[in-house]
């Protein structure tokens, strides 16, 4: 799977769901920025992108959506 804005994340801890907004390369890693869904007034989440054998994931974090194939 790939990363992408505008995926919903599930974060495993809570259960919230969150939006990735943007993605960008630090140094040798990928970071996404994710937003609580509708909570656009609260600070936005920081987290580095790990890849594995699957494709990429966000350590903590779930695919709230089942992934598309078209």
């Amino acid at each position: 799977m790939k990363i992408q804005v505008g995926q919903l994340w599930r974060k495993d801890a809570t259960g919230d769901i969150y939006l990735v907004t943007r993605l960008y390369s630090e140094a040798l890693h990928t970071m996404a920025v994710l937003r609580k869904s509708g909570a656009e007034g609260e600070a936005q989440v920081r987290v580095k992108v790990e890849r594995s054998s699957k494709g990429q994931t966000i350590q903590g974090f779930s695919p709230a959506q089942e992934e598309e194939s078209y």
